[in-house]
């Protein structure tokens, strides 16, 4: 009777396939935008060409790897991106931002707003109000705005990839001639200052007596997909409390924006979000 050992032959080669494959997605994490060959993958974790074609092919149809059908390069799906992003951090932007609208709120003591980008526009996607009455852009949760109208939908505008800003600006110049201050040169002007300084706390002076300051919440590829304002009156925005409330703002915005998951439906689809906690 020959002995048993206890070892499934089967198991041993699904563990010995699973990490292999495992160790094909590492090596394509640390591969080339463009994606990368098989016979390089196959050196870099040391297998034959044909095992590594198997398992790639595998992962392939599971989908979480893609192959480039002109240079036949390998590299990561969308899919596994997703997915990933969807384990790593289940949470909304709003839900993630919450906590720092009202830790700011409470120091600061003036009313913060969550706006996001929409198409053309931004979107009020949270406030937390502090204790001195306010008028506003947006006004409540949910309100819209032109983006380039008001400081945090400004700051979102300037940290927009220069090509897809150019035609922003020019979709949305017509779209503000009643307000009677935006013009081109102005929206130039101060997208410099804003990149150079990494906020904006300009006030045309539209909403007379108001004042506002706001900073972008940048995702990973260092896009503004969002950004943290106050909105309070004019004398609490002075040039000696300013940049304290610059600064808590900028801590809090990175904080967000570290934990920002690429596939958020709030920064995709912010109306459905809204929709939600109505």
């Amino acid at each position: 009777m020959a002995e048993d050992t206890g070892k499934n032959p089967e198991s041993a080669t699904s563990t010995s396939s699973l990490h292999r494959a495992f160790a094909l997605l590492q090596a394509l994490s640390k591969a080339p935008a463009n994606g990368e060959r098989v016979t390089q993958l196959a050196r870099d974790v040391g297998l034959t060409q044909a095992t590594a074609h198997r398992l790639l092919k595998s992962l392939v149809e599971e989908g979480m790897v893609e192959q480039d059908e002109r240079t036949k390069r390998y590299r990561l799906s969308i899919a596994f991106f997703s997915l990933a992003a969807r384990a790593a951090n289940p949470y909304n932007l709003r839900d993630i931002a919450r906590p720092s609208l009202l830790r700011l709120s409470a120091r600061i003591g003036d009313t913060v707003f969550l706006l996001v980008r929409s198409g053309f526009d931004a979107v009020c996607l949270d406030r937390s109000d502090g204790h001195i009455p306010i008028r506003s852009f947006t006004e409540d949760v949910g309100g819209r705005i032109a983006l380039g109208v008001g400081q945090a939908s400004l700051v979102i505008l300037a940290f927009t990839p220069e090509e897809e800003r150019e035609e922003l600006i020019r979709f949305n110049l017509p779209r503000l001639r009643n307000y009677g201050v935006f013009d081109e040169v102005y929206f130039r002007t101060e997208i410099r200052k804003i990149c150079d300084e990494g906020y904006t706390a300009c006030n045309p002076g539209v909403l007379s007596g108001m004042a506002g300051v706001a900073v972008p919440i940048l995702d990973q590829e260092g896009r503004a997909v969002a950004a943290l304002s106050i909105g309070t009156v004019t004398e609490r925005l002075n040039e000696e409390r300013l940049p304290m409330v610059v600064e808590l703002l900028k801590k809090e915005a990175r904080q967000i924006g570290e934990r920002i998951n690429p596939f958020d439906s709030a920064l995709r689809r912010p109306a459905d979000v809204l929709m939600g906690i109505k």
